[in-house]
């Protein structure tokens, strides 16, 4: 392997950290890596071209009073694939947020746990609505650049996506909706090179609707009026439309008037699902009604003659209380068990011409943070890749494939104490089929003190990976991750590949 270490961080984490967040799987790094020719066990497809890159919380600094893992600060990590050989990075992304802590040397932000009483400086600093911009939820690629996102809506800080250095922020040539911010989750339409995005918050109409174009220019920008403040979460798009929703989990009303944001099930309220056309205005959209639930992460949607298809993770308990003779952790993290929120796959149908609407389960599993093949986002897709967690933690032990068409699941599940990422699909080099591709994902091995980036064939996860790419150090557990094809990578045939393989 050949290595080099970037930087190394101070931090001020307590030494005898016992926070589950914190420690074990979720102890944060320091250390930021640059290596190529890296141990491999098996063999690095030559007819795999792109990077893998996923986003982690990974805090420097002690909290206040009560660490919440999504208060952690953003680290990317990205395996780069080309002519059988991989490199790797990890980089902090240069927030505001964080560039104020570390100038500062200690925390400056109340977290999600904490009261916003306790942030030290002025919100300008990097914060929206009174939390630090962390920007360490999800990660796409467009217009060649890598984008990160933060869940409660902020910046979209741009990355090179071969060396992960940040570049800045994006600003849509002037028209960066900067006092609303974009949510996490944003859409890239690999077809179109489109992307489709919303933002939320606090004060009407309480959502907003985006498509930027392949250039970064703000094509569109509209309202969408909800009843109140409302947590969405996620998003979906069609070939020709968008997917918003208004779930029946959010703040209570009366207690946000007092300044808390208390988290309620309304279970006598129906989820509402909004479809508006991509190019659309307020009077376009349309909102369909469902039975109550709440669902933090959609998997696709297409178009079907009348009908919009979406799916996604229908969870079967999504109230926030806490089951009885929880711990105070287990308390306070209670939104991150999935063993106790149950979801599972589920289908919404919405006909546009007659108003009616189907919904029904696709699966009994237990899955969430589903993936499937970016080239048949908003397309009919027949195949997904959802991640299985860990009883009581957010962390991954494995991964469930299923076959829309025969209803096959398979299901790949990593030894005790190994901790996968959520995983990515990355379509082979001339591929002809959806299933013609590898299913990438990064692992976190307490057994052993290591982690690697494994490549499955994706027709055929159950026979073990194709080759085991074994990483600088052990890293954290974290949120999201994409693929990204080197094509749609600025810099990719170029030196500034650190695999220096110019294509002719």
């Amino acid at each position: 392997m050949e290595l080099e270490l970037v930087n190394r961080y101070v931090t001020n984490l307590p030494e005898d950290d016992d926070h589950p967040y914190r420690t074990g799987a979720w102890t944060p790094q320091t250390q930021e890596w640059n290596a190529v020719d890296m141990e491999v066990e098996g063999e690095i497809p030559t007819d795999l071209d792109g990077a893998y890159i996923r986003n982690t919380e990974n805090p420097l600094h002690a909290s206040m009073k009560m660490y919440h893992p999504f208060d952690g600060d953003a680290m990317l990590h990205l395996v780069g694939f080309r002519d059988g050989r991989a490199f790797y990075r990890n980089r902090f992304v240069q927030t505001d947020g964080l560039k104020a802590e570390v100038e500062a040397g200690e925390a400056l932000f109340a977290g999600l746990a904490e009261p916003p009483s306790l942030t030290k400086v002025d919100f300008g600093s990097g914060a929206r609505g009174g939390l630090k911009d962390a920007s360490s939820t999800d990660v796409v690629v467009h217009n060649g650049e890598v984008l990160s996102s933060f869940y409660q809506c902020g910046d979209l800080y741009r990355l090179s996506g071969t060396s992960l250095e940040t570049l800045g922020k994006a600003d849509f040539h002037g028209a960066f909706p900067a006092k609303d911010g974009v949510s996490a989750h944003p859409k890239v339409d690999e077809h179109t090179d489109e992307m489709m995005f919303f933002n939320y918050g606090t004060e009407a109409p309480y959502m907003h609707y985006g498509v930027v174009d392949k250039d970064q220019n703000l094509i569109n920008y509209t309202d969408i009026p909800l009843p109140g403040p409302r947590l969405s979460h996620d998003m979906c798009i069609t070939e020709n439309y968008s997917i918003l929703n208004d779930c029946p989990l959010f703040w209570d009303p009366e207690a946000l008037k007092e300044g808390k944001h208390a988290v309620r099930f309304f279970r006598d309220i129906p989820t509402r699902i909004g479809v508006i056309p991509r190019y659309g205005k307020t009077d376009e959209l349309r909102w369909f009604e469902f039975e109550p639930t709440y669902v933090l992460h959609w998997l696709n949607a297409f178009e079907e003659g009348d009908w919009v298809v979406l799916d996604g993770y229908y969870q079967i308990n999504p109230s926030p209380t806490p089951r009885p003779g929880a711990s105070g952790y287990e308390a306070l993290f209670r939104y991150l068990s999935q063993d106790q929120k149950e979801p599972r796959l589920h289908r919404w149908r919405m006909n546009l011409r007659t108003g009616e609407t189907q919904e029904f389960d696709l699966s009994d599993v237990i899955c969430e943070f589903g993936m499937i093949n970016g080239t048949h986002l908003g397309r009919r897709h027949r195949y997904s890749y959802s991640a299985l967690r860990v009883s009581g933690m957010f962390m991954f032990n494995g991964f469930v494939k299923q076959d829309e068409v025969t209803g096959r699941t398979e299901t790949v599940q990593l030894p005790d104490g190994v901790f996968a990422s959520e995983t990515a699909v990355a379509p082979k080099v001339g591929s002809t089929s959806e299933d013609d591709a590898y299913v990438v994902t990064l692992t976190t091995d307490m057994n052993n003190d290591r982690s690697e980036c494994l490549v499955y064939d994706a027709q055929d996860v159950t026979a073990g990976p194709v080759a085991r790419i074994r990483l600088p150090e052990r890293i954290s557990s974290g949120t999201h991750s994409t693929w990204a094809p080197g094509s749609a990578i600025a810099g990719w045939d170029t030196s500034d590949n650190p695999l220096h393989a110019v294509r002719v």
